[in-house]
């Protein structure tokens, strides 16, 4: 898998454009979707509206004050997985206020709470250092 020509290794991004899909399968807890407001058009809300109606998937949206533009989360969680948004939200919260004391450390717990192997964390993050 490229992306302009740079190599992306196994493990990063498996479940992009699959979130809803994993979910309704049970293989995916917890689905974040985020951006600045207004400034994405893709937030699958439409796709996810049917099973958040019906009561098969939580929704829990926030907006973070931030300058110079606010920032947008959109949680979607299977029932009785609700703790990881609100894990996740602290998270997001102390990297917007710049409290956060380990990146490495909140990256690996994200990607837990997202429901990644360890594996594909670890991956993840010896990608992200380069």
């Amino acid at each position: 898998m490229t992306q302009d020509n740079f190599e992306i290794p196994p493990g990063i991004g498996p479940h992009n454009d699959r979130e809803l899909e994993l979910m309704l399968l049970g293989t995916k807890p917890m689905a974040m979707f985020s951006d600045a407001v207004h400034a994405s058009s893709y937030f699958p809300e439409a796709d996810f509206a049917p099973y958040v109606a019906a009561g098969k998937i939580i929704r829990i949206e926030e907006i973070i004050p931030a300058s110079p533009y606010d920032a947008r989360y959109l949680f979607f969680a299977l029932p009785g997985e609700e703790w990881r948004i609100e894990e996740a939200l602290i998270m997001c919260r102390n990297l917007w206020a710049g409290t956060v004391k380990d990146h490495d450390e909140d990256s690996r717990r994200m990607g837990e709470l997202l429901g990644y192997t360890t594996e594909d964390i670890e991956s993840f993050l010896q990608h992200s250092r380069r």
